[in-house]
């Protein structure tokens, strides 16, 4: 039931010291997040700024930017949102919400979920228990939502595997495999995968090549670049466009969430980054 809109439900456990009281990471480009910070703090920035304190329930749109963030000791829950997810829980563009995060307990587009954030802020930490709260919600969310369009959910599956497909190159390309206009396709990129198809392909390359890196550090940024790089300075301007920072100041920072997350990604989910999930048929749910 859920596995079409849905990439995973993660839970994250940070333990700092004294000395070092915060744990710094960036996160990669990626599709929309709700979060929900039950027992810890966190601060977080998109693009260039100081990073600013996170609500207890926050929602970030699809990003193209880096997201830059601070976490205290505690843990943290979070669901990973497919494209034909937003469109089916939310009547607001993504587009309204791309490389921001927001409020989710201030913003009534997310009212469905604050119930379930009060639940886990007042859980008992319990691993089974929170997840088991989580999936109870998510199922009750859905089969109340409006039924699905079947039209409409078919072009949002056939995009995102244009998407998600190496041999798709231009935004004609997703024309053709929809079987549409271009500005159909670009009318449907804004308002359900938040950005104009041209940069989502931009994207996909880039974290194609970004999760070759995460899985196997040992790798030269040459050998992790994908075929459609025309050379590395190519790449460089991808890099810098999509994470603020050259290859080589990523490759020399610390990782110490994201490393270990790609390796468990991949392992359970079969991707080391979300924006390369593929989205699961129902009747294979």
């Amino acid at each position: 039931m859920l596995r079409p809109y849905v990439t995973t439900l993660y839970r994250t456990d940070v333990v700092c010291s004294p000395r070092k009281p915060w744990l710094e990471d960036a996160l990669h480009p990626e599709w929309a997040n709700l979060r929900f910070l039950s027992a810890g703090r966190a601060l977080s920035a998109i693009a260039p700024g100081e990073p600013r304190a996170c609500p207890d329930f926050i929602v970030t749109g699809p990003t193209s930017r880096a997201m830059r963030f601070r976490m205290g000791s505690g843990h943290s829950w979070g669901i990973g949102l497919l494209p034909m997810g937003w469109a089916r829980l939310f009547a607001a563009p993504a587009c309204d919400y791309a490389d921001r995060f927001v409020d989710g307990a201030a913003d009534p587009q997310f009212a469905a979920f604050v119930p379930l954030a009060r639940a886990l802020a007042a859980g008992s930490g319990d691993f089974a228990e929170e997840l088991a709260l989580i999936e109870a919600h998510l199922k009750r969310i859905f089969a109340a939502a409006p039924p699905a369009c079947a039209a409409q959910e078919e072009a949002i599956a056939t995009f995102n595997a244009a998407l998600l497909d190496p041999a798709t190159i231009t935004v004609a390309d997703i024309a053709a495999r929809m079987g549409v206009t271009t500005r159909s396709v670009e009318r449907l990129s804004a308002r359900v995968f938040g950005f104009p198809p041209k940069l989502l392909l931009r994207r996909q390359r880039f974290l194609r090549s970004l999760a070759r890196f995460m899985l196997d550090p040992s790798l030269t940024w040459l050998g992790a670049l994908d075929s459609h790089y025309h050379d590395q300075p190519h790449f460089v301007r991808d890099f810098k466009r999509f994470m603020g920072m050259s290859p080589s100041a990523y490759a020399r920072a610390d990782k110490p969430l994201l490393a270990a997350a790609a390796q468990a990604r991949k392992a359970v989910a079969g991707e080391a980054v979300q924006g390369l999930h593929a989205p699961v048929p129902a009747r294979a749910s």
